[in-house]
């Protein structure tokens, strides 16, 4: 991606205006049979439309030199190294198949029966890292067997896209389909890659399943539409729609972006009990659905609810890492620009948070998903340099090449002790490491 392309993007895309009174329109159909309406919150949305900017567009390939990204050269060097043995380790264990976890089923959150499906995801994330670092399925076996795979896996027997026939993980698995191949860029996979961003749009909760934008399930994606919606689903959707190049504009990112005010710990847009109750400090949590869910607020003993809050203290929720730093990106895939009030207010946020020790409010649990999403959104945010709350400047880049690298194991992998969310997979661990170290040393400058 050139560099003028880059800057014009970011800096001379014209503002357009959304069609506001067709986005929040009433229901079209009754609602859905799986909502409890009475577990559903209800408020008008905040006037979040308006002016939209295209964000940086995606980058599909890391540079070819340290001269091309804002970072030293032995921070270019180290993570070039440590992408390769990685890739060279995911060769190893790739199966028979062209797949990875395919032995594995694995369930989402409060997701009644686990899903085999889990490993077509994964197979795409890895094959994402394999093609942004240039080892494309043209001249790659394990490239090419693993679009093979996934290919055949994501066509039901109708002929039709069908991400999860069990429905369970649908969302999850067609995020990264369309992640993995729009970094392949074949165009023969164009239509499947259009057919699948219409997929992704369809299963939003929005008007077609009786679902007002009054209510807090509203724009929000959830693993496969058996359960209620969830930032992690909804971001991964966004990341998808950004991969492939869907405009800010397009109904369905506006229609998540009122999910994702909704989901921030921040009163001035989101004005409901669980957040004027509490830090307001501008962090995510897991879900505003039904009232409201954070991982945070359970791990610090007051339960995913709030639930287990001393008797007579108003429940709020704690916002956390991994999801604050997936609300950021969000907000700026959606259009916002960094003077939007919930931009700044998540920034922040991460400038009090600060780290790569953990992923914060939830300790180790989830950092490798944590440190995807941090580089997926330090990217977006266009800034080569943070500055924390205590005025100390970081490079974020040489930083988070330097963390990652530091809990590589020696044959390649990495793996988490904290073993939620199948980060005790090491091929999981490994490609998200690999996605990570990527965002960090995509062309973002001009080479001398």
């Amino acid at each position: 991606m050139l560099f003028e392309t880059m800057i014009a993007a970011l800096c001379a895309a014209a503002p357009s205006m959304s069609d506001d009174a067709k986005l929040l329109a009433p229901p079209t159909a009754p609602l859905d049979s799986r909502i409890v309406k009475e577990k559903v919150t209800e408020q008008e949305p905040t006037t979040i439309l308006g002016a939209i900017i295209q964000p940086l567009p995606a980058i599909h390939r890391v540079a070819t030199s340290a001269a091309e990204v804002p970072c030293s050269e032995a921070t270019w060097t180290a993570a070039r190294g440590a992408i390769d043995l990685a890739l060279t380790r995911l060769r190893a264990t790739q199966d028979a198949s062209g797949g990875w976890m395919v032995t594995k089923a694995a369930a989402g959150t409060d997701q009644p029966q686990p899903s085999s499906a889990a490993s077509t995801a994964v197979t795409a994330l890895a094959l994402k890292a394999f093609a942004q670092a240039g080892a494309l399925p043209a001249t790659d076996p394990a490239a090419q067997k693993a679009l093979t795979l996934i290919r055949q896996r994501v066509r039901g027997g109708d002929g039709f896209f069908s991400p999860d026939p069990s429905g369970g993980l649908g969302n999850y698995v067609a995020s990264a389909v369309v992640s993995g191949l729009a970094a392949v860029d074949d165009p023969s996979d164009r239509p499947l890659i259009e057919e699948a961003v219409e997929w992704l749009t369809r299963a939003q909760w929005d008007q077609s399943e009786g679902v007002s934008p009054r209510m807090d399930w509203f724009g929000g994606s959830g693993y496969g539409k058996w359960g209620r919606p969830d930032l992690s689903n909804t971001q991964m959707m966004l990341d998808a729609l950004h991969d492939a190049q869907v405009s800010a504009d397009d109904p369905g990112v506006q229609r998540a972006l009122v999910f994702l005010t909704r989901t921030q710990n921040l009163a001035a847009t989101n004005p409901v009990a669980w957040v004027e109750s509490g830090s307001q400090d501008g962090g995510f949590v897991y879900t505003p659905a039904n009232g409201g869910e954070s991982f945070a607020s359970d791990a610090a003993g007051e339960g995913r609810y709030g639930e287990k809050m001393p008797a007579g203290t108003p429940r709020s929720l704690r916002s956390y890492g991994s999801m604050t730093y997936a609300g950021f990106k969000s907000l700026l895939y959606a259009g916002l620009t960094k003077d939007d009030p919930r931009v700044q207010a998540a920034f922040v946020w991460i400038r009090r948070h600060w780290t790569f020790a953990e992923n914060p409010g939830l300790g180790q649990q989830g950092y490798y998903y944590f440190v995807h999403a941090m580089a997926r959104a330090l990217l977006a945010s266009g800034q080569d340099q943070i500055m924390d709350n205590h005025d100390v400047i970081h490079s974020w880049r040489d930083e988070l090449v330097a963390a990652i690298v530091a809990r590589q194991r020696p044959d390649g992998s990495w793996i988490n002790t904290a073993s939620r969310w199948e980060e005790g997979d090491a091929d999981l661990c490994t490609t998200y490491c690999v996605l990570a170290l990527e965002e960090a040393i995509k062309p973002t400058t001009r080479a001398p």
